[in-house]
């Protein structure tokens, strides 16, 4: 029942798709953030769903689509740089099956970031393509969050919809994607137009938030937790009365910690004392080791050279109570542990020539961003209030996912290239908006038409759509 399901509403989404093309888009954006191929248990798990999916977002963009002037962006090119210098260090990985099963999947997060800001050129593609990107990250993040109400969860024991710690199912991932997507259903709540903001989608929303913030919990992250505070950083910035919201959210803390279980509360506190413990002490050697590894290899080793990594240090491990402590180092012998860190990853895998494209490609995100909010907060004309506050919601979902990144590797994390490829298209459409030099024929045009009308009172080259 699940297969058929799961295979009906993928039917459904090509079927409207030959009519609306953009859903095919929408299809691959819920195809490859939650994996139904990996949640059935028969047929669907012999079913390309991906590749199908894939290629009917191509071909309909290709063949059927109603396309605008196509833009190519220098961030797009750093992700075109990226896509074939990881293609070249493949070449010489040193682990050829497990380079060649990472490529599988990094290339086509890569092409499509690329491509996804040729088809969203409206506003309500930009919202149909945020909206499906929220609730298909939503659904495994209501599971999660019901679950942890109801007395589920743990470190790595959390069951979400997959029994597969990977992807965006992993702990930590899923916790600092629900976090990053917190900004994004407050712009929903405001400005969204297929859902209209009412009562009952502003209670969905809240309720979901809340979901978002149980996954931390539930899933024992210490990584939540930081995008968590970076939250409450962002919010802050935004808020007119600071000291109130920040005398608040401490006493919401201090009011919510006996409720929080005792071993998240346990585990959190191994963030105070990282010398002792053993993942945080894997982590920072393993960072040392990539240090010295890009020393040897500066153009990287290629995916998944994590895996060459072989360490020993000392640990230290106290014991006893008050002023009768014993503190004794432990040896600890390692090998083949994963970067925790999205920096690391690249600088390891890609070298320094990937590791500076994708920091400049995070840097380039964040500076968009800030762009188009000062220029809609400049021009304040209530049409386009949407598009400084969708790229707020952005720019914070991308500064959250960057705290997470700085403990986990998901440098290639599909979700956060597409957001990437969301914040692309919203720099476009805004240049267009504010430079009919830089809008199609068909914007030029309707621009002159309403700049002739004697009650012609908007600016822009295009009505909002």
């Amino acid at each position: 029942m699940t297969d058929l399901f799961l295979l009906g509403f993928f039917g459904l989404l090509l079927l409207f798709g030959l009519k609306r093309p953009f859903l095919w888009v929408c299809a691959y954006l819920y195809v490859d953030i939650l994996a139904p191929q990996k949640m059935g248990f028969g047929i669907i798990t012999s079913v390309p769903v991906s590749l199908i999916a894939f290629a009917a977002a191509f071909g309909g963009w290709l063949l059927m689509d109603k396309k605008a002037k196509p833009t190519f962006t220098f961030r797009q090119a750093l992700m075109l740089f990226l896509l074939v210098w990881s293609w070249f260090t493949l070449q010489g990985a040193e682990f050829t099956e497990p380079a060649l099963a990472k490529w599988d999947w990094v290339w086509k997060t890569l092409v499509f970031a690329i491509f996804l800001p040729f088809t969203v050129t409206t506003k309500l593609r930009f919202e149909a393509a945020a909206l499906v990107m929220v609730l298909t990250a939503g659904a495994i993040i209501i599971s999660g969050g019901i679950k942890t109400v109801f007395g589920g969860g743990g470190y790595g024991t959390l069951s979400l919809f997959v029994n597969d710690n990977s992807g965006i199912y992993e702990s930590s991932t899923i916790s600092t994607v629900a976090i990053a997507i917190i900004p994004l259903l407050y712009w929903f709540t405001r400005y969204g137009t297929i859902f209209p903001p009412s009562l009952p989608v502003k209670i969905f929303a809240a309720c979901l938030a809340g979901a978002c913030l149980l996954i931390p919990i539930g899933t024992e992250a210490r990584t939540g937790l930081l995008c968590i505070a970076m939250l409450g950083l962002l919010i802050l910035r935004e808020s007119r009365h600071k000291l109130l919201l920040a005398v608040g959210g401490v006493l919401l803390c201090v009011a919510a910690f006996p409720f929080l279980p005792q071993s998240y509360a346990d585990r959190m506190a191994t963030m105070m004392t990282a010398e002792e413990d053993e993942s945080a002490s894997t982590r920072m050697a393993v960072w040392e080791w990539t240090i010295d590894y890009a020393k040897d290899r500066p153009m990287g080793g290629g995916f998944e050279a994590y895996r060459a990594n072989s360490f020993t240090y000392r640990m230290p491990q106290t014991t006893g109570e008050g002023n009768m402590t014993t503190t004794r180092f432990e040896k600890v012998v390692d090998e083949g542990r994963a970067y925790h860190s999205a920096i690391f990853e690249m600088l390891g895998e890609q070298g320094w020539p990937g590791l500076i494209a994708w920091l400049l490609l995070q840097a380039l995100g964040l500076l968009q961003m800030e762009l188009v909010r000062r220029r809609m907060r400049r021009r304040a004309d209530p049409q386009v209030e949407w598009l400084g506050h969708l790229a707020i919601a952005l720019q914070y979902a991308q500064l959250i996912y960057l705290v997470g990144a700085l403990f986990q590797g998901i440098a290639w994390q599909p979700f956060i290239m597409m957001l990437a490829g969301l914040q692309i298209a919203l720099a476009i459409y805004a240049k267009r908006y504010d430079s009919p030099q830089g809008a199609t024929v068909g914007e030029r045009l309707a621009a002159q038409r309403r700049a002739a009308a004697p009650d012609a009172v908007a600016t822009g080259p295009a009505p909002l759509r």
